[in-house]
């Protein structure tokens, strides 16, 4: 991958890793509406792709694959925050059934219920379980906003440098642990459904097949386990900034 002169080819490079371009846009489509179209994703990762190639240095951090892997997805989930595609009006539903998880897990000590978040947004479980399926995307693109406000990933921002801040590094990792302890804590389902598609890869029909149910209730199951992170982790960045501010 190297020219004469020591120098990346980049030409070399972008025949290489295409595949893994139209393999990350397949993955990111199982999570989207139909509107979206595949083409769109793989033109903005290619976009991601070159910009990876122009950044990286080769011997300092990740290896190429992994950094160009995560400066594709941040590219395709760019191209889909600059589109607007979800209506604001389901944005604005997903926002109240992330403040209905985080009420009712402080009033009753435990995730509540599909059940319970019907009757605590005033509408019957079919109808709950509809905007899920309908909020399908909406996870995908919000949760990677909590990684940095920058837009950066994780890997772009630390690979080995000069100067690197401490505190963001903290920052980061506190953000790790408490994403961690919010899965621990999802109902069981849930868990085992984010395991099979995060940790074995699966795809959304895989999962239905493994679990015995279809794949619109994995979907489901996906949107809900996410909006159940994000309150989670948003409560606790909330108290986080409350008791800093009584600290100082």
């Amino acid at each position: 991958m190297y020219n004469a002169a020591g120098q990346i080819n980049k030409e070399q490079l972008v025949q290489r890793f295409a595949p893994m371009v139209k393999r990350i846009a397949c993955h990111l489509m199982a999570r989207l509406p139909p509107s979206v179209q595949l083409d769109d994703l793989v033109q903005n990762g290619m976009l991601g792709l070159l910009d990876a190639i122009g950044r990286f240095e080769a011997g300092v951090g990740a290896q190429f694959e992994v950094y160009a892997a995560q400066r594709i997805r941040g590219a395709m989930l760019d191209g889909l925050r600059d589109n607007d595609w979800l209506p604001r009006s389901l944005r604005r539903g997903c926002r109240r059934i992330e403040v209905a998880i985080a009420q009712l897990e402080q009033e009753n000590g435990r995730a509540p219920t599909e059940g319970e978040l019907a009757g605590a947004l005033g509408m019957s479980l079919v109808e709950y379980q509809k905007m899920l399926q309908d909020a399908r995307g909406h996870q995908l693109v919000y949760l990677e906003d909590l990684v940095g406000e920058d837009g950066e990933d994780f890997l772009a921002r630390h690979r080995v440098e000069e100067g690197a801040d401490p505190a963001r590094l903290f920052e980061d990792e506190h953000l790790r642990q408490a994403l961690a302890q919010a899965i621990a804590v999802l109902p069981e389902r849930e868990k085992l459904m984010m395991a099979l598609y995060y940790e074995q890869d699966l795809n959304l029909r895989e999962i239905g097949e493994v679990m015995g149910v279809t794949e619109s209730r994995v979907c489901q199951l996906h949107s809900q386990a996410v909006m159940r992170l994000r309150a989670r982790l948003y409560d606790g960045a909330g108290k986080t900034r409350k008791k800093a501010g009584r600290d100082g």
